[in-house]
């Protein structure tokens, strides 16, 4: 296992190292350690796989993107550590297995990837998106999301339209009219930005409710807890892929 900016093997397996889902262990000149990512849920004190971001050092670490300090501050510490953006496992034999990706890129059925981060931070211009959790994975060729809507565009919206219990967010996110709404104003942000037709999501679900620490949807710092909100969300999604597009 390795990456251009390790220049290439970080890991290798051995004669010795039955094979399996693994890497294999670190060669000599390269030390790896995880580091916590609680928006993810993967943390160094797992058990009984301590998990977390694979961060690289040694000699072999690229010194930084040519004329891109901003990006290389992104991925190289102070201190020679490199981020490489996956997500890794140490076993009790001591080999390294990847899990996971950080950036949350994933497959979709014909292949396509999608960066969600990305197309979420494209859709939260939408003055009716409070927050905004995307899906896809390589079982479906289109992406789905959950939406909380702006209870003041919502207000505002129920206004014009004078219609009863604009302030009701929960009984508001029940009516077809808002939720083709809010579509609508989504493809219009997509269409903005030039979003690849993958890019763009097909359905969604109007939630009423913020997603909060409490309910451990996010971190204190409010990033997207994507394992629990795709658990929590897993009979909406299901529902939204078994309506199939239309």
């Amino acid at each position: 296992y390795g990456l251009t900016e390790t220049g290439a093997a970080t890991t290798l397996s051995h004669i010795d190292i039955p094979t399996g889902a693994h890497v294999g262990i670190p060669v000599a000149n390269v030390q790896i350690r995880l580091a916590d990512v609680p928006e993810m849920n993967y943390t160094s004190a797992d058990v009984p796989r301590p998990r977390g971001e694979i961060c690289v050092r040694g000699n072999n670490v690229f010194v930084g993107y040519y004329k891109e300090p901003t990006k290389t501050a992104e991925v190289l510490s102070a201190d020679g550590w490199f981020s490489t953006g996956d997500i890794g496992a140490w076993n009790a034999d001591g080999t390294l297995s990847i899990i996971d990706r950080k950036k949350n890129i994933f497959k979709l059925a014909q292949g396509e990837y999608v960066a969600a981060e990305k197309i979420e931070n494209i859709y939260a211009k939408s003055p009716f998106v409070g927050q905004i959790f995307l899906y896809g994975d390589s079982y479906q060729s289109y992406l789905v999301a959950v939406v909380v809507p702006d209870p003041e565009v919502v207000q505002a919206w129920a206004a014009e339209r004078k219609l009863p219990d604009g302030t009701n967010l929960a009984a508001m996110a029940a009516r077809p009219d808002l939720k083709a709404a809010i579509l609508a104003s989504m493809a219009e942000v997509a269409n903005d930005a030039k979003l690849n037709g993958f890019e763009c999501v097909k359905d969604i679900h109007v939630h009423p409710d913020v997603f909060t620490v409490e309910h451990d949807l996010v971190t204190p710092t409010f990033k997207l807890k994507r394992p629990q909100l795709k658990a929590y969300f897993q009979r909406q999604i299901d529902a939204m892929y078994a309506r199939g597009l239309k």
